[in-house]
């Protein structure tokens, strides 16, 4: 509120020419716009924070004013036919989630979306579009999920998805299209990172299978229940996408051709491929040099008409498209052929073929192949050693030295320090052969600890032969009487003298 108006509203005197006063300044200010309006919901709409409701108003015309503190806007269940540039009148830049879903929109104009440029989350489904036109959706740049199935799409002309770079999830199913939409894929201004699309329950009697090769290594491309002609590509990819248990297929197998219990498919298979083994193998090649990789589970030569792609690790190849001086090449028999190696050719290689045959577990269409010596694909992360030997490795070192450690201190620590004898009594002193566990021998020394600390005193007997002869002989002691506190307990004399001092033994 205007300072003011807040001074004249916090008048407590409500008597005489101040109330008066008060309300005529209020008035003014009103009439020259000095307050600030403040946005209301709009008609026939529910608003909870930042969230507007108007679905299911029976809306047929735009624009509206929508306030600006609007993050989520539902349009749905409305009888909306078109989206104007116009359709909200001033931009939003708070506005993220914008649901259009369960109208009868039929066309879109160009650069109607940018007055919502920070879009994350675009639903235009259950409309009735027929074309996706050049620049659509231009300006969203930030939108990270589009959904446009339930439609009647038949026809995407190219740069309808520019300035999406950021999308991440397509939703194109239940339409119309007969054509792959490559230009996802290979139009510049595209997306960059499209991890999922999903294609299916439309038209589509084929799909270009290289290209899916190659994207589907990053997301996942959903096309049941299409059309699609089962021939021996087709055939191959299928296969290829179930010994990598590839989640869109798997999930979706009845919905898909050239299943396993079909006999309407071609024949694309060798006799003999069921008995052929697919282990997992490893070539290596100096750099500059050639290399020939055969196909696992292929035998020397091919029948007409059969499909072979290579998937490598940069790009894919096959063999429909022979060029002898190629660096990757796909000879006519399916066998791989590398010109000129080179040390970013290293990797795992996939040999792609119908095969028509079911996988084991332990099978692998996929070979290693190395250029140079191994040291230098391991240094490039293309040998994968064990992870667990060098932990293993590691662990025992550490143990090692710790187990060191701990045997160095107690030998410095723990060490039994030999009692000092008694002056004037010879070798009487340690006559028990007496050892002391002492942290310092200069502990003996002070009278301090002589007084209070403990000792363990370990004795052992003398050898008969260690006495002399004309000695008498020591006689035997009762200890009966001396308590324990007595032979642990740190005196003025040493252990010898105590156990022998004749005070002691009367």
């Amino acid at each position: 509120m205007h300072p003011i108006v807040s001074q004249l509203l916090g008048k407590t005197n409500v008597g005489g020419s101040q109330c008066i006063t008060a309300a005529a300044a209020l008035l003014f200010l009103l009439c020259l716009g000095f307050l600030p309006s403040v946005d209301t919901c709009p008609r026939y709409c529910i608003c909870a924070s930042d969230i507007i409701s108007c679905s299911g108003s029976n809306l047929s015309v735009l624009p509206f004013d929508l306030p600006s503190y609007a993050t989520r806007l539902d349009l749905s269940h409305n009888a909306l036919t078109a989206l104007p540039t116009d359709w909200i009148p001033q931009r939003s830049d708070r506005l993220t989630t914008l649901v259009l879903s369960r109208n009868s929109i039929s066309q879109i104009e160009v650069n109607a979306f940018t007055v919502a440029p920070y879009l994350l989350h675009l639903d235009l489904s259950s409309n009735q579009l027929t074309v996706l036109n050049s620049s659509i959706f231009s300006g969203l740049k930030e939108l990270k999920e589009l959904l446009v199935f339930g439609n009647q799409i038949i026809q995407i002309n190219p740069g309808a998805f520019s300035d999406l770079h950021s999308l991440q999830r397509l939703y194109l199913s239940g339409n119309r299209l007969k054509a792959f939409p490559l230009g996802l894929y290979m139009e510049p201004g595209g997306p960059r990172n499209l991890t999922f699309l999903d294609l299916s329950h439309n038209r589509l009697s084929e799909v270009p299978v290289q290209t899916l090769l190659s994207v589907t290594r990053q997301g996942g491309i959903y096309l049941q229940d299409n059309p699609l002609v089962c021939d021996c590509a087709l055939m191959a990819l299928l296969e290829y996408w179930i010994w990598k248990q590839y989640r869109p297929l798997v999930d979706f197998r009845g919905d898909y051709p050239c299943r396993e219990d079909s006999r309407t498919g071609p024949i694309c298979s060798q006799q003999g491929m069921w008995d052929i083994p697919l282990e997992a193998q490893t070539y290596q090649v100096e750099p500059g040099k050639s290399l020939t990789v055969p196909c696992p589970g292929l035998i020397s030569s091919t029948q007409e008409g059969m499909f072979v792609f290579w998937v490598t690790p940069r790009t894919v190849v096959n063999s429909s498209t022979y060029d002898s001086s190629g660096h990757l090449t796909v000879l006519p028999n399916g066998t791989l052929e590398i010109q000129g190696a080179l040390i970013e050719d290293s990797g795992t290689y996939g040999c792609v073929a119908a095969r028509g045959r079911y996988y084991d577990p332990f099978e692998s269409v996929e070979v290693n192949v190395v250029v140079g010596n191994l040291s230098t694909a391991s240094s490039n992360g293309l040998s994968h050693r064990s992870g667990a030997e060098h932990f293993n490795t590691a662990f025992t070192t550490l143990a090692s030295c710790v187990v060191s450690i701990i045997l160095v201190l107690l030998y410095l620590y723990l060490t039994p320090c030999r009692c000092r004898e008694s002056p004037g009594e010879g070798s009487r002193g340690c006559g028990g052969r007496a050892f002391v566990l002492c942290s310092d021998p200069r502990d003996i020394e002070s009278e301090q600890r002589r007084s209070n600390g403990k000792r363990v005193a370990f004795l052992e007997p003398q050898a008969e032969n260690s006495i002399d002869i004309g000695s008498p002989k020591t006689p035997a002691i009762y200890l009966g009487h001396v308590t324990t506190e007595g032979i642990l307990k740190n005196g003025s004399r040493t252990l010898g003298q105590t156990l022998t001092d004749p005070a002691h033994l009367a």
